[in-house]
């Protein structure tokens, strides 16, 4: 336990900008500090000391002048930070020498003054502060632990504490009233019958230091803030600087790497109270440089996906508290750590040789071209900074500044599973088993720009009488990571042509005030953005990575049946008929066990609705039923040689005829015959629209087989 302080400074500072509990909350600089020497022992205060700052802007806020009662003028003749502080360290000094005492500490109104106000200031402008701006005490904290009965600590402030113990209140100026009633308080407080000791002060840490979390450690959410907008070259260093005044929790700052393992110019800040991760919020959009910085709330979740590692091996070579770690990329497949070490040199030694690099490598053991390496002070470092883009072996090596989660990050990356694992809660099919129409058939629709609130009530009211329609199952809402809404959906419609004409007549329809674009699409193209595509203005594209975006289903593929009958398979020979073509599963469903691992881009389908599973109009199943009728087999003679499958395709047009009906003859060269079966569901129809109708230059005839 630390012995009882005799002597307190009460000091109050004043800015350019806003006062009260947003004070430092814009950056504005400090144009004024005002204190007084309280001597605890002998029951008395010193002189009230004022002195004025000059800021590098000469700009006053209306309602800093009217408060300050300071103009440009006053302060525009006045000495900067630096020489300010030091004058102020020099007379709190002069004056605790000559009461014949050694020891003080700082006394302020809240945390503000010091974690908000001086110690970013000071940071910005590269002045060292005297070693008593690193302690003080709250008097509010302490005021609280005196009378436990006042008011709450957020509530409190100097006029309510003077009230409480009946203390007059000073009428002059602003801030000098607030260091006589603070003075007064403290004297009160100090003597019979309260008689309290000023024993265990705040400490503003001196340096940030680097450590390693666990993934099973627990970490508090209201302890967790993300910080967006930095720059990609920025370190954990650089944001304790950021935050400086705040006590930032042992290896608790964490950069975020992207899909390609660069930085992605978002950290996680984990503090060691939430009173500090309170205070760290009001820096939103402070500047780091050039940049403003956004500051939001984030969750213990959060940081440990980003922090935590499980590796041994990692965690023995982080063991090596505040060390400077220094990534390499790039690196041959075959590098060493005789070569790293050569690589460096001598005027950047490696902390502990060759146990100070730490190669990256996938489970099965190959090298990825990254390392990480220790080095024990800055000069080392910096001299192997200089080394960028250097020649090992035969490729240049790139060196950037890391940190302790990258070191972790990257070895979760390569060594296990992806770092955003995303479970749906039920198991669906992505396409309903017995609607799945073939890639190439445009008979679906997609609705982009939907209000985030809409429904699928909304959308079978929006697409009117065309809800009649749409197949059962084929309402498909496109959900983001979050689960919500994307605004965009895609209808499965019964064919072609109604998907084409419900695309003419509902684009750019309104909903609830949003005009709705409409368009045609196949069911290939929503299976792309349902299996994780993305979603742009210029259409649809396809996953942004090679790698498997789902885990891969457990397909069985059952034999291909008989495309023909034996009877009419007698009519040719074995030698000329294609080989079928083995039908692809119409739907995938996944495991309940099983994890979807998409990037941040990846989108996925709600649970599938349709206008009689919403009971949106009477569902028909009571009505008498007809037998489906079995497709009816044809010859198509007299074809034009060279003829493929799309031009007869293209001839079956709205008979949703798929591919793997359609049956060609080949000649002895490969090349196509004049001959071809098709499997048809209706055959009077297709006689009356097709029957010698004209492929290219031939009249067609069909015959019944």
């Amino acid at each position: 336990m630390t012995a009882p302080f005799d002597r307190l400074v009460v000091l109050f500072s004043s800015t350019a900008g806003v006062s009260g509990p947003k004070l430092g909350s814009d950056e504005k600089e400090i144009i004024q500090l005002v204190w007084q020497v309280v001597d605890l022992t002998n029951k008395k205060t010193g002189k009230l000391c004022e002195v004025l700052v000059k800021p590098d802007y000469l700009e006053l806020t209306d309602e800093c002048k009217a408060q300050s009662g300071l103009q440009e003028n006053d302060i525009c003749i006045a000495e900067p930070l630096e020489q300010a502080l030091h004058q102020f360290t020099q007379q709190v000094s002069n004056e605790i020498n000559l009461g014949g005492g050694t020891a003080f500490c700082l006394c302020t109104d809240g945390q503000l003054h010091i974690r908000q106000v001086l110690h970013p200031e000071a940071t910005n402008k590269n002045i060292m502060l005297p070693d008593c701006m690193y302690s003080f005490f709250d008097l509010r904290k302490e005021f609280k632990k005196c009378f436990p009965d006042s008011p709450e600590i957020k509530e409190l402030d100097v006029y309510l504490m003077a009230k409480y113990l009946n203390i007059e209140v000073d009428s002059s100026t602003y801030s000098s009233s607030q260091v006589q009633m603070m003075a007064k308080i403290i004297l009160t407080m100090a003597s019979d019958p309260f008689s309290h000791t000023f024993i265990e002060p705040e400490r503003v840490n001196h340096k940030f230091e680097t450590g390693t979390c666990s993934k099973m450690e627990i970490v508090d959410d209201n302890t967790v803030i993300r910080a967006r907008g930095l720059p990609w070259q920025s370190s954990d260093q650089d944001i304790a600087r950021f935050f400086r005044g705040l006590n930032i929790a042992k290896g608790g700052a964490a950069l975020c790497l992207n899909a390609q393992g660069r930085r992605n110019g978002e950290a996680l800040v984990r503090f060691v109270s939430e009173e500090h991760r309170d205070l760290a919020l009001q820096r939103h959009k402070h500047h780091m440089g050039n940049r403003y910085i956004e500051v939001y709330k984030a969750t213990g979740e959060d940081f440990i996906k980003i922090a935590g590692g499980t590796s041994n091996e990692v965690a023995q070579f982080l063991s090596k508290e505040n060390q400077i770690i220094i990534r390499m990329r790039g690196l041959p497949f075959t590098a060493t750590a005789e070569e790293v070490l050569a690589f460096f040199g001598p005027s950047c030694l490696v902390t502990g040789g060759k146990e100070g690099i730490l190669f990256v490598k996938y489970p099965d053991g190959r090298p990825t071209g990254d390392a990480f390496v220790l080095f024990a002070c800055e000069e080392y470092s910096q001299n192997a900074l200089k080394k960028h883009k250097d020649i090992l072996g035969k490729r240049y090596i790139e060196l950037f500044k890391s940190t302790a989660a990258e070191v972790q990050q990257v070895l979760n990356r390569f060594t296990s599973t992806p770092l955003i694992p995303i479970t749906p809660p039920p198991i669906i099919p992505v396409l309903p088993q017995p609607f799945v129409p073939p890639p190439s058939t445009r008979d679906c629709v997609r609705l982009r720009g939907l209000p985030y609130v809409a429904t699928i009530e909304d959308i079978l009211e929006f697409l009117g009488e065309h809800t009649a329609d749409i197949r059962p199952h084929g309402v498909h809402m496109v959900l983001n990571q979050q689960g919500r809404p994307s605004g965009d959906a895609f209808i499965q419609m019964k064919s072609t042509d109604r998907a084409f004409l419900t695309a003419q007549k509902c684009h750019k329809k309104t909903m609830k005030d949003r005009y709705i674009e409409v368009f045609q699409c196949s069911a290939e193209e929503m299976n792309i953005v349902l299996m994780g595509g993305t979603l742009n203005r210029n259409g649809l594209s396809p996953p942004p990575c090679k790698l498997r975006r789902l885990s891969p289903p457990l397909y069985a593929f059952p034999p291909p049946a008989a495309v023909i009958p034996a009877e009419a398979a007698t009519l040719y020979q074995p030698q000329v008929l294609l080989s079928p073509r083995a039908l692809q599963p119409s739907t995938a469903f996944y495991p309940a066990g099983a994890q979807l691992f998409m990037n941040y881009t990846a989108y996925y389908p709600s649970p599938p609705g349709s206008p009689t599973s919403l009971n949106y109009f009477p569902s028909a199943a009571a009505a008498p039923t007809v037998a489906p009728q079995p497709g009816a087999m044809i010859r198509m003679q007299s074809m034009a040689y060279g003829a493929g499958v799309k031009d007869i395709l293209n001839l079956f047009h709205g008979y949703q005829i798929p591919p793997e009906s359609l049956m060609t003859t080949s000649n002895c060269y490969g090349q196509s015959g004049s001959d071809a079966l098709v499997t048809v569901p209706t055959l009077q129809s297709v006689k009356q629209d097709i029957n010698h109708h004209c492929l290219g230059s031939h009249f067609l005839d069909l015959q019944l087989l």
